[in-house]
């Protein structure tokens, strides 16, 4: 599936994530800002792409500005913005 236009979810309020997907020419790319990067940061990538795969979604950037959120808070984020971004709303 392929996303139509970007799209976001989330806040910047402690304990969330603030997820940014934008339409991408290559592979599916993940650029993550967060509080807790050293210690979860490979964590946090993996929950995405693999709410990405599962969802199958290609070819989209992902911006990710994480304030401590729990892996089904990211989850949620990401499903929301990819029915954002492939509805043609």
């Amino acid at each position: 599936m392929k996303l139509l236009k970007p799209s976001k979810a989330g806040t910047y309020e402690s304990n969330d994530i603030y997820i940014m997907l934008f339409p991408n020419d290559d592979e599916i790319r993940i650029e993550l800002e967060s509080i807790v990067l050293e210690t979860y940061g490979k964590q946090i990538k993996k929950v995405m792409m693999d709410t990405l795969n599962d969802h199958n979604i290609e070819n989209v950037l992902v911006k990710a500005i994480d304030k401590g959120a729990l892996d089904y808070t990211i989850r949620a984020r990401v499903i929301t913005a990819i029915n954002r971004g492939v509805s043609n709303d």
